[in-house]
């Protein structure tokens, strides 16, 4: 119900009245849930793993889906977080950003338009790193891509002026590694693996063209500019409420599904885990480059159609459907050097 309350502002009486007086009790209810967890947090944090001062950080879209993750699980340990929200983020998440920030006092929201660099700078300051999670609201298209790579490009220049900030997380995806000729023929495809933006053009598979290009933009800069970075590229995000909450990046992403399956690269990870890890490369010293992030791969008929009905508000499936191929397809995806994070992190 958030972001639905202009639904009830008109009318005083009658059955406006009524629904107008269920939401305010539904939203004080809410609220009053909220202000218990992050009391419950801050108790937390009177453990002993807790004890060690955490640094300020940045999250920045705070109001995407892995963004919005990434700030639980950054105040769940205890960090101070300027959450960094765009305009034209999720509404829903943005109401739930501006909610927790009410009730859990390290937490500071910024406004930022990403193509105002001095916005993204005042949301940066006096933190020590930043998670750069931008992702599009709406399905891509061409001018969403450019939106990102200029958007990629100006944070990772605001990183390079803010002498506080010491390292930068960025989220990617694995469509950004497996569009390319031939791919079929490649055993195993790691962290070395670019997707082709030609192909990803002449495709019209506008996602992994943004998520190319806009990574590429930031590793080129950030090299130039010294700027501490990590790349995670993320198998296809899925967690609660995905449909709802992040539903042009999902169907852009799977765009050309069957022939990712085909090729053996179609992969899917669970936001909690995909949020983990972005903290798990900030914390470790030693993280460096890219890190595939996946936990299943979709190699059989059947895995697409399981993931077919988990989003059944975004793809139909007839009822009474039968998997009409019992073929296995071959599985090239690594993730061995993020294993080796987990590792080191357990």
């Amino acid at each position: 119900m958030v972001g639905d309350s202009c639904c009830c502002s008109k009318g005083n009486g009658g059955k406006g009245g009524l629904v107008s007086a269920d939401k305010k009790k539904d939203r004080a209810v809410r609220h009053c849930l909220l202000k218990m967890t992050f009391l419950a947090s801050e108790t937390d944090l009177g453990n002993p793993q807790f004890q060690q001062q955490k640094p300020t950080v940045c999250v920045l879209d705070a109001s995407s889906y892995v963004g919005f993750w990434i700030l639980k699980g950054l105040v769940s340990r205890g960090y101070w977080v300027h959450a960094a929200v765009l305009s034209n983020g999720n509404r829903e998440i943005k109401s739930k950003v501006e909610e927790m920030s009410v009730f859990q006092k390290r937490i500071t929201v910024f406004p930022v338009d990403v193509l105002d660099y001095h916005s993204i700078t005042e949301a940066l300051k006096g933190c020590s790193a930043l998670f750069c999670s931008l992702d599009s609201s709406d399905a891509y298209d061409d001018l969403k891509v450019d939106m990102e790579v200029r958007g990629a490009i100006n944070v990772v220049e605001a990183c390079a002026q803010v002498d506080s900030v010491g390292k930068m997380v960025f989220s990617s995806s694995l469509t950004a590694a497996i569009w390319r000729e031939n791919i079929s023929l490649v055993k195993d495809v790691d962290e070395k693996s670019w997707s082709d933006p030609e192909l990803c053009r002449n495709l019209k598979l506008w996602y992994p063209l943004a998520k190319t290009l806009s990574e590429r933009a930031a590793w080129a800069l950030a090299m130039d500019r010294m700027v501490n970075m990590v790349s995670v590229n993320a198998g296809l995000v899925l967690g609660p409420g995905i449909a709802r909450l992040n539903p042009g990046p999902t169907m852009s992403y799977l765009k050309g599904a069957a022939q990712m399956c085909e090729n053996g690269v179609l992969a899917s990870v669970d936001v909690e885990f995909l949020a983990d890890v972005h903290i798990r490369t900030l914390e470790d010293e030693y993280s460096i480059g890219r890190y595939f992030c996946f936990t299943d791969v979709l190699s059989t008929e059947k895995d697409c159609v399981r993931l077919a009905k988990r989003l059944n508000s975004l793809i139909s499936v007839p009822p009474r459907y039968e998997c009409e191929k019992d073929i296995l397809y071959e599985e090239r995806l690594s993730n061995k050097k993020l294993k080796k994070l987990v590792e080191v992190a357990a």
